[in-house]
């Protein structure tokens, strides 16, 4: 596995897979490390947006964070998603619709309690039928072992 977390940059290169963590940074749990200690011995590369330390108060930093998610978006060949219980998680909502309607792989985690989980399970049943929502990190995790073998 290869670790890069923002605002590291990933040039992309279409032959090796990547992976968007995408979800819930504000406010919830961090997960994401949770996620990268599962998938340490898989051969992928995972793009991580949450940073270690980041200015909040900031104006030109949370510019640079956005553009730096949108840009990795768009160089990951999958991306992940986990609703967390703790926030709606309105940006990573957004994301999922962007990217419900492209060709990447895409895998859909959500907390059992997440408030929205209904929402996502139907948005995404109507857009790709054929993707599994999971309900714990460790499910989801082994979705993207499975794509990443």
């Amino acid at each position: 596995m290869k670790y890069i977390e923002c605002p590291e940059i990933y040039e992309g290169n279409k032959k090796e897979k990547s992976l968007f963590l995408a979800g819930g940074i504000t406010g919830c749990l961090d997960w994401q490390s949770e996620l990268v200690k599962l998938l340490e011995k898989e051969n992928i590369i995972l793009l991580n947006p949450r940073r270690k330390n980041f200015p909040i108060d900031d104006p030109n930093a949370s510019e640079a964070q956005i553009k730096w998610e949108y840009n990795h978006l768009k160089k990951a060949t999958g991306v992940s998603f986990w609703f967390p219980k703790e926030t709606l998680c309105p940006i990573a909502l957004y994301e999922l619709g962007r990217q419900s309607v492209g060709n990447k792989h895409l895998f859909i985690g959500v907390h059992p309690e997440y408030k929205r989980k209904l929402d996502v399970e139907i948005q995404t049943g109507l857009i790709k039928p054929k993707i599994r929502i999971v309900y714990s990190l460790n499910d989801l995790a082994k979705q993207i072992k499975d794509w990443s073998r």
